[in-house]
């Protein structure tokens, strides 16, 4: 009985007793695909904005994360003026803008169609 406890002891320490490496193997593969999954996208999606910010010129269309669709007037490294009516202007942060006007794209496609 004692011979039997005694080896049924080191078997059990034996295979669950491994070195460190293994231990460290299945947190690095969760870290991994969490990376490729969730923050690679995100770098990939924060990049376009960038670019997308950098690029902006007057006379595009664009829309802001509050909802104001408008033109931009003016430019300076931090801020944009948009016309959002006629002879209505109102001065926002480059941040701000989400993207370009939905009604920007339609007098694209409409002269295609012609």
């Amino acid at each position: 009985m004692l011979v039997t406890g005694m080896a049924y002891a080191m078997g059990s320490k034996g295979a669950g007793g491994g070195g460190g490496i293994e231990v460290l193997v299945l947190p690095l593969l969760f870290f991994g695909i969490f990376y490729l999954l969730v923050f690679r996208p995100q770098q990939k999606q924060a990049k376009k904005q960038r670019e997308f910010l950098q690029n902006l010129k007057v006379g595009d269309r664009v829309v802001t994360s509050g909802g104001l669709h408008g033109e931009i007037t003016g430019l300076t490294d931090t801020t944009l003026t948009l016309e959002v009516a006629d002879r209505v202007r109102v001065k926002v942060t480059r941040s701000a803008v989400t993207g370009k006007s939905q009604d920007a794209a339609a007098p694209e496609a409409k002269t295609a169609k012609n």
